[in-house]
């Protein structure tokens, strides 16, 4: 039997389009609710390619140890996990096929990030991007108390909008993180509703909430030879490098970064040549964003409450 179905377990929001996009992309995908899961039978298939994992983050141990010991290469979304034991473990799980596997991290197919990682950022000692979103307003007929989201384990606006860690990992690798700060809710005690992460060195905070009535992705880096202001929604990134001002912007559509992501995926599962993008976020080289995003979590002091209406 030809390997030629990409499963895709996990069948809310992300799994279905992940499932539109490998067929825009010419592949087989076979979408799979994971409350019909049973891996048994999901084990004898000879017909799987590679495996897109769309699930709640506490599953993803288990399926991506199915996935190393069938050989099958798998796309998983992110967070990886939320404590550092945890990632270990999932590193520990995968073994080789970690090459020809990736991480979620589709904003680092965004092309204004794609853009700001080519410039020269070593004179940078100041950094913050930001993302805003209200919870309430995110998809019709959705329950924040019934999704991954609310559950104190695993849930939470630093998991869920964790992609600006992400962000500044790749423009700033060194980077550690020094201190988080949260707001949690009386209804909801323990799980992040906006937190700021602090980051050094570079100096640099990373800002995410449930809250803003606009929404907003953004970010600001400082030099000592230039200034770059960045807006991933618009998208467009202004720099000023003291001898005048130019803005930068990009026909983009946001589908396009998970397309991206998608064809690398179906490239490395098939053995073909990825694209050209130097952020590919492959599973063997994305284990400091994830410890970081990690670290982040396990650093979180609930400094006070934030009481919006459901």
């Amino acid at each position: 039997m030809v390997a030629d179905t990409f499963l895709v377990i996990g069948a809310g929001s992300i799994g279905q389009r992940h499932a539109r996009n490998l067929a825009a992309l010419g592949q087989k995908a076979d979408l799979i609710p994971y409350r019909a899961f049973d891996a048994a039978t999901v084990a004898q298939r000879r017909d799987v390619a590679g495996v897109i994992i769309a699930t709640a983050t506490p599953i993803r141990l288990s399926l991506i140890t199915l996935c190393a010991a069938q050989g099958w290469p798998f796309y998983v979304e992110k967070p990886l996990g939320w404590t550092q034991s945890q990632i270990a473990e999932i590193y520990a799980a995968a073994g080789p096929i970690g090459d020809r596997s990736m991480v979620g991290f589709m904003m680092r197919y965004h092309p204004a990030l794609r853009a700001l990682a080519q410039l020269d950022l070593s004179d940078i000692y100041s950094f913050a991007f930001e993302i805003g979103h209200d919870v309430r307003q995110w998809r019709a007929n959705w329950s924040f108390a019934q999704s991954y989201a609310s559950d104190p384990a695993g849930g939470g606006v630093l998991l869920d909008l964790c992609h600006e860690l992400d962000i500044a990992h790749c423009l700033f690798p060194n980077a550690k993180v020094t201190r988080a700060t949260s707001l949690d809710h009386p209804d909801f005690a323990g799980v992040d509703f906006a937190t700021r992460v602090s980051l050094a060195a570079p100096l640099g905070s990373v800002a995410m909430d449930y809250l803003s009535p606009v929404s907003l992705r953004r970010g600001q880096l400082r030099g000592t030879r230039q200034v770059i202001d960045l807006d991933l929604l618009a998208p467009a990134f202004t720099r000023n490098d003291g001898t005048g001002q130019k803005t930068t912007t990009f026909d983009f559509d946001r589908n396009d970064m998970f397309l991206g992501a998608m064809g690398d995926f179906i490239a490395l599962a098939t053995g073909h040549p990825p694209s050209d993008n130097p952020l590919i976020p492959r599973f063997s080289d994305v284990r400091a964003s994830c410890d970081l995003i990690a670290q982040a979590w396990e650093a979180r002091q609930f400094a006070g409450q934030v009481a919006v209406a459901f």
